[in-house]
């Protein structure tokens, strides 16, 4: 199986589990059941700091019942599925991400290669009004950086119920000091072998951006969802002559999906 297709799959398992939105649980258990279906093509940076993007599967599934609208969800946010919901606002739950491999001949040639890495962890999100959502992920990578990563994020959401939809909001993304070297720092070994100065990233900011979010249902099955991201890399990783050499601060990600809605209460 392709690394790809593993990813899909994944996905498909995480989001499948994330059932109907805290809203959802408020509505009648005995209303029809609704399913949306996302799929289509998402690009994303390499691996953290390159200037090429690698093409890899778009996916997203959500459920609710009756008339109530899915929940939202920014197309960023990593794997994952509340456990824990209090107030019918507050959720918390694991989550799970996926980061490419840095070839050495990604590096020139000259440094180590950085495994491919699950990352495994948690978040936290708090809808602080209908139109206003914060999340906070931490997760720990299982090999390959083997660091630590947080991201923070505040989505403000515009919608017609299920018509159509729009969120744009900041993302601020901090690492461990062994995320960061990883990526961004050159040994003293490696600095004589490269020619690169020698750069011991610490820990702590690593990027700032925003992202932007839109759907459109064109019948009552089918849709069409998009995104776009940019992260701009910033302290450390911002001045690292890894990026400097070989990669970029600016960090784009994008995709678009088609969308099918199915189920006893699509009409």
């Amino acid at each position: 199986m392709t690394r790809s297709a593993t990813l899909a799959l994944l996905a498909v398992a995480g989001a499948s589990l994330s059932s109907a939105p805290a809203r959802a649980q408020e509505a009648d258990d005995s209303a029809p059941r609704r399913t949306r279906v996302a799929l289509g093509p998402q690009v994303k940076p390499t691996y953290p700091g390159a200037d090429s993007v690698s093409l890899r599967p778009y996916i997203d599934v959500s459920r609710t019942r009756g008339d109530t609208p899915f929940a939202f969800e920014a197309p960023d946010e990593s794997v994952g599925f509340p456990l824990l919901r209090r107030d019918a606002r507050l959720q918390l739950g694991p989550s799970a991400g996926f980061v490419g491999r840095r070839r050495s001949r990604d590096v020139g040639g000259v440094l180590p290669t950085v495994g491919f890495t699950v990352e495994a962890g948690g978040f936290a999100q708090y809808a602080v009004t209908d139109a206003v959502r914060v999340r906070g992920e931490v997760r720990q990578g299982l090999g390959g950086h083997k660091g630590l990563i947080a991201v923070l994020s505040a989505d403000y959401v515009m919608r017609d119920a299920d018509r159509w939809l729009l969120s744009i909001g900041p993302r601020l993304t901090l690492a461990s000091a062994r995320y960061n070297r990883a990526y961004f720092g050159v040994a003293p070994a490696d600095a004589v072998r490269s020619g690169l100065p020698a750069f011991d990233a610490d820990g702590g900011v690593q990027a700032v951006g925003a992202t932007a979010g839109a759907l459109k249902q064109l019948t009552p099955r089918w849709g069409l969802v998009g995104y776009a991201k940019y992260d701009r890399l910033v302290a450390d990783p911002g001045r690292s002559p890894v990026v400097r050499a070989f990669g970029s601060r600016n960090q784009l990600s994008g995709g678009v999906a088609l969308s099918y809605s199915f189920g006893p209460g699509v009409r």
